[in-house]
């Protein structure tokens, strides 16, 4: 307790510090989640993609952050056996921030999408089972995220799988490409309004204290779906085309109408992830700071400071901003070759799958949701559509986060504890 008395300001400092470098590794690694499938598409150039994340990603970590935050990110540890050594919880959400934000620059660096989410996760499992006890660990939440590296993928691929194969069937394989886009493009948009309001209200309005209930949020997704999808008629029905061109020229029309259909779904993707996300980097630092000033009480959640959400959400741009062009070329070109039409199954699949996760619980990785997408939609043209190689890279990089998390963590808890208690 006199080391939080004594140490209170250095330590909410080097707190905000270690954030930042873990919000820089979000905006590094995750931001490929909503661009990755719309630069692989060539539906926007890398610099458009990063631009208009850079916009999405901060009005969605910084409007719909949260005033409140869990100050142990997903129940992950049992806090009660911090509240006699509130300093251990300090070094350990400093730790874990660092130890995160490291290995998500590192993998940035090597173009590999993990999960932040199992960043920080793996580390603050390691202080806590190491630095402390391994009762404080809750380790039935841990099979769930293992368990989440096959569920998620899966699903989502599966969904992928669908939508692309629906396209091809109505669209694409048929004597009249453009005629059957004007007729059957309007139902997804229609679908993309649904799902992505339903994302939007489940993982960015409930930040903000907008907590919408379920059917009210259904209604309000049912009703833009209507509006997207009469605008979308109204807009297809205005392209010109010459009923004498090629099939080529039909297909380029149709992947154009589809490009532009990604890129905002693309958009609300960023909006929901800033929203979401940016509490891995801001939760462990609400705690440190709720802790320091609340004289060693843990609370549960924790209000957060005016500066805060803000250092998350500048830490996130940065990230993208600087390092986003590696995950986003994996994304969108290492794993399989993409056009609009399939970077736009693929990101409805995502987001689809999240509306689910969110419905039931299940823990999920937007990551690893959208690799399982793409990979789907790279299987629907079969296996020799897929490059082996990458996917054996990223499926490594998944089972080594917890690990590499848990690792760096367990060595900065003793290195700031023996220079805090020295």
């Amino acid at each position: 307790m006199d080391i939080i008395q004594t140490y209170g300001f250095m330590l909410i400092v080097t707190a905000a510090a270690v954030g930042f470098i873990m919000a820089w590794g979000i905006g590094a690694n995750d931001v490929a989640n909503a661009m990755g499938t719309s630069v692989g598409s060539k539906a926007l150039t890398i610099k458009q993609a990063i631009i208009i994340a850079m916009i999405f990603e901060f009005a969605g970590a910084y409007l719909a952050g949260g005033e409140v935050t869990s100050t142990i990110r997903n129940g992950i540890i049992d806090s009660s056996y911090f509240t006699n050594t509130p300093e251990l919880l300090v070094y350990g959400m400093i730790s874990s921030l660092l130890a995160a934000g490291i290995w998500l620059a590192f993998a940035s660096y090597l173009g590999w999408p993990v999960s932040t989410t199992h960043s920080i996760v793996g580390a603050i499992i390691g202080f806590a089972a190491i630095g402390v006890t391994s009762d404080s660990v809750h380790w039935d939440e841990v099979t769930k995220i293992v368990g989440s590296w096959i569920v998620t993928p899966a699903i989502s691929g599966f969904i992928a799988y669908l939508i692309f194969q629906s396209a091809q069937k109505l669209i694409f394989d048929t004597d009249k490409p453009f005629e059957n886009a004007k007729r059957y493009v309007p139902f997804y948009m229609a679908a993309a309004g649904f799902v992505m309001s339903l994302v939007t209200i489940k993982k960015g309005l409930s930040h903000v204290g907008m907590n919408i209930n379920n059917s009210t949020g259904y209604l309000i997704a049912v009703a833009i779906a209507i509006v997207v999808a009469i605008a979308g008629r109204f807009v297809i029905n205005k392209i010109k085309f010459d009923p004498q061109a090629g099939r080529a020229t039909h297909f380029a029309n149709v992947e154009k109408v589809f490009a532009v259909l990604m890129i905002v779904t693309a958009c609300c993707m960023a909006f929901a992830h800033g929203s979401n996300d940016v509490a891995n980097a801001i939760g462990p630092l609400a705690a440190v700071v709720s802790i320091v000033n609340n004289g060693g009480e843990i609370s549960e959640k924790a209000q957060l400071v005016w500066w805060i959400l803000p250092l998350g959400a500048v830490g996130i741009v940065a990230g993208l901003a600087l390092f986003g062009h590696r995950v986003i070329a994996t994304i969108g070109k290492g794993i399989t070759h993409l056009t609009p039409s399939r970077g736009f199954a693929a990101e409805m699949a995502a987001a689809t799958t999240v509306v689910i996760a969110s419905g039931t619980g299940l823990p999920i990785s937007t990551t690893q949701t959208l690799v399982g997408a793409v990979l789907g939609v790279g299987m629907a043209r079969g296996i020799a559509a897929l490059n082996l190689g990458v996917i054996r890279n990223i499926v490594i990089s998944w089972v080594v986060t917890l690990p590499a998390g848990a690792g760096l963590s367990i060595i900065f808890f003793y290195m700031i504890k023996g220079i805090f208690a020295a």
